[in-house]
């Protein structure tokens, strides 16, 4: 057992930032005793799992509640590669739970106020017997080649010269192979083949789940839709952009295109 979440880890989150224990100078999420102080039980919040054998537990702090003393509030952008990957995860599940719970209160289908399920992560509607359940929104990212090179396009809410490459959520009726040919004809014009599944990645921001692919251009010329995106082109391994960091798997995507050629493959 790891002794320094003690009893249990309690992940309590002040909007979108992680109450985290800095007393030893690393980062740390903080044990259960903690939740008590500000006056919270564990009921108040969600049973995530756990994790060395102790339970761990999401819980939501209202407005700016002072931390203790040495502990303070990080975004989970900051806190990626400096928790552990298994509580970083567990962090991204509380983010992504306490965010539905906030805003999921009444029914949508008769707009009664829920009450959560006893024994399921799901909220019910005691008026009309609606169980709704957690919304996970699904959305594609797609690493786009032609000829050793690689589609990155600039979105207009990106950072200054900050590429990416591109991806969009999948609408009713579509395959997620559907959604890729459809995203990349409409934001930069271009058809793909051969598009192939890369891995997955759950984005709380607030209740997405990225899935990545990787495709061949087929044909077409970049036209951006001038909306979404402001620019695209195609560039070669050697000599790419400003890049995503790498807490995203639109980094994992575009490295592996570097190693890839790095490699000759």
């Amino acid at each position: 057992m790891n002794n320094d979440i003690g009893a249990g880890s309690v992940f309590l989150l002040c909007g979108q930032r992680l109450l985290v224990d800095l007393s030893s100078g690393v980062p740390r999420v903080p044990g259960r005793d903690v939740a008590e102080g500000f006056g919270l039980s564990l009921a108040d919040g969600y049973l995530l799992g756990s994790l060395d054998g102790v339970e761990c537990h999401a819980l939501s702090l209202t407005g700016e509640s002072e931390p203790p003393r040495g502990m303070d509030y990080l975004g989970l952008r900051k806190l990626f590669g400096v928790l552990d990957d298994a509580r970083y995860n567990m962090a991204v599940r509380a983010l992504a739970i306490l965010n539905w719970d906030r805003t999921c209160r009444f029914c949508s289908a008769c707009g009664s106020p829920l009450r959560r399920h006893g024994t399921i992560l799901a909220k019910v509607c005691e008026a009309c017997g609606f169980t709704m359940f957690p919304r996970i929104s699904p959305a594609v990212i797609v690493l786009v080649e032609r000829q050793g090179k690689v589609l990155l396009a600039r979105a207009s809410r990106f950072a200054e010269n900050l590429y990416s490459v591109l991806a969009g959520f999948a609408e009713p009726g579509e395959t997620l192979e559907d959604t890729v040919r459809r995203e990349v004809r409409e934001e930069v014009g271009v058809e793909v083949s051969d598009i192939r599944y890369f891995g997955s990645q759950p984005w709380p921001y607030p209740d997405s789940l990225m899935i990545g692919f990787t495709a061949s251009w087929a044909d077409g010329e970049i036209v951006t839709d001038n909306d979404e995106i402001s620019d695209a082109r195609w560039f070669p391994a050697d000599n790419l952009p400003k890049i995503p960091d790498r807490l995203s798997i639109s980094r994992s995507l575009i490295d592996w295109f570097i190693e890839k050629n790095r490699k000759g493959m």
